[in-house]
């Protein structure tokens, strides 16, 4: 019974669960290879299997740091903060055995996650064959991390750190890619890409239990909490679940033995506590393609994701917080910066004067998710393509991701992105709506394909739509007053409520500023 019992088990988790064991060699989690970049500036985790009791020894750059394996073979050390290093040097872990990796850097090291407009690769961005040719960078690492869902949270994974080249610069993000290449040339110094992301996936899967646990004041995350208790013994009612389960696989192993005895077809087994294992399980992406990283230092994230969650509003800035929050608790490393694109525009517009589509309610969840600390987003509503989910202009996207990071983090003087809404007043019979992210000014502004956004004399702005307060929507005429746009409408004599690009497809939306960046879609309404 025993026997079968175990065979049940091995059934159900197997096809999830990596398991680290109890090597007879010295090994290293797979993050860790050649080729790789370490994390500048602050303490470096590095961590891998020996045999229990096993003292290892890691060695790089003048340092020499030891562990001992625990009682299950795990082994954990860190090196200190080291300053960027462009010099390839040997990096030495050494036990019963010795790992040499070779051509290691230090610089910053930046996570690339999400769903297909993060993984779609330079060779089906634009230009692709005139990116791939220039793309002669060897201090841009790239490591992808395999697709696979799981139960249980994995310890490794399959991928290797491989240089830019022209070779290899087709297979990259093409967002990541674009994005470190604008950082590589006006830091200098090495960029690591770690590009955990799969096409079509919601944020759910990509968020840990903790991160569910933070606002699990919000119905979904409390609903989605209690189903990931249920399957964790480590909870009260976990344990109790799999105590009951596992009973009844005892009940079943004598059923099906007495029907086989007769020649008859066993009842169908009892399941475990499972909240499944594909790729629309929450935090099961989580669990198969971020818990293997963990620890490993980063500068910060960028995050591509959104159309999966299309036809959400407010829910997904909470679940917005719970990504945010839960993956920088488990990374332990502060509230490193985390930055995401916007939706593009997409879908066929219906010159709705205001919209209301899913994918502008998303957008403007994910404009509001910038009250998060340390966060930022790329607006990319004027560079997405009507008839395609994958829009192929990917070098504005990583180069719009990389001002936000120069700004914000590495602290350049200039302006982190397009104007977002602030606040607004009403003028008598007109709202005047304010900015942050001005930069230069506020422009009339055109963009076309990978050519800079340039100014349009005497344009007129479009896309904004002004309600009183019997919630009826018209276009409005709005003009640029310094700092502000003063938004009217004959139609409405006593302004309520701004609307501006609140549709899917919000072609002719043109309000930038002058460095050439967007201004997000918002709403001044809570309708």
């Amino acid at each position: 019974m025993k026997h079968l019992l175990m065979i049940a088990l091995i059934t159900i988790f197997s096809t999830s669960c990596v398991c680290a064991g109890e090597p007879a060699k010295v090994s290293l989690a797979t993050v860790f290879g050649d080729n790789m970049v370490l994390q500048r500036d602050c303490s470096v985790p590095v961590w891998g299997w020996a045999a229990p009791g096993e003292a290892v020894t890691v060695e790089f750059a003048g340092q020499k740091v030891s562990a001992k394996a625990d009682a299950t073979g795990k082994w954990k050390t860190a090196l200190a903060a080291m300053p960027a290093n462009a010099k390839p040097a040997i990096f030495k872990v050494s036990g019963s055995n010795t790992i040499t990796l070779k051509n290691v850097v230090v610089g910053d090291v930046w996570v690339c996650s999400g769903q297909s407009n993060m993984s779609v690769t330079v060779s089906r961005a634009l230009q692709p064959k005139k990116e791939a040719k220039a793309a002669n960078f060897p201090l841009i690492r790239h490591i992808t991390v395999k697709r696979l869902p799981s139960n249980v949270p994995l310890t490794q994974f399959k991928g290797s750190w491989v240089e830019c080249s022209p070779r290899t610069a087709p297979n990259f993000t093409a967002v990541g890619y674009f994005f470190a290449r604008r950082l590589y040339k006006e830091l200098d110094i090495p960029i690591g890409l770690i590009n955990t992301s799969w096409g079509g996936t919601h944020i759910e899967p990509w968020t840990p239990s903790v991160g569910f646990a933070k606002i699990k004041e919000q119905k979904f995350a409390a609903n989605i909490c209690k189903r990931l208790e249920l399957a964790d013994p480590t909870t009260a009612v976990g344990k109790a679940a799999y105590t009951k389960a596992l009973a009844d696989i005892e009940a079943w192993v004598d059923a099906a033995k007495a029907n086989v005895a007769v020649g008859k077809r066993p009842p169908a087994m009892p399941a475990l506590p499972f909240t499944g294992s594909n790729r629309k399980s929450p935090t099961h992406l989580y669990r198969g393609m971020v818990a293997p990283l963990v620890p490993y230092a980063i500068r910060g994230v960028i995050w591509y994701q959104g159309e999966s969650n299309g036809g959400e509003g407010m829910s997904y800035y909470h679940k917005k917080r719970a990504l945010v929050g839960g993956w920088r608790e488990v990374w332990g490393q502060g509230d490193f910066p985390f930055y995401w694109v916007q939706l593009a525009n997409y879908h066929s517009d219906r010159k709705n004067p205001a919209g209301g589509s899913g994918y502008a309610k998303t957008r403007d969840a994910q404009r509001k998710a910038t009250d998060i600390p340390k966060t930022g987003m790329a607006v990319i509503i004027d560079i997405g393509n009507t008839s395609d989910i994958h829009p192929k202009n990917k070098q504005d996207v990583g180069d719009r991701l990389a001002q936000l990071a120069l700004s914000k983090e590495y602290g350049k003087s200039i302006v982190a992105g397009g104007p977002l809404y602030k606040g607004h007043v009403v003028e008598g019979g007109k709202i005047r709506v304010k900015f942050d992210n001005v930069g230069g000014g506020l422009i009339v502004g055109r963009k076309e394909g990978l050519s800079p956004t340039r100014a349009v004399p005497g344009g007129k702005l479009a896309r904004f739509a002004i309600a009183g307060a019997n919630k009826k929507w018209v276009w409005a005429n709005a003009v640029i007053d310094g700092t502000s746009v003063i938004v009217s409408s004959p139609k409405v004599a006593k302004p309520v409520a701004v609307r501006y690009a609140y549709s899917a497809n919000p072609l002719g939306a043109n309000l930038y500023n002058k460095e050439g960046l967007p201004a997000s879609p918002f709403r001044t309404d809570r309708w």
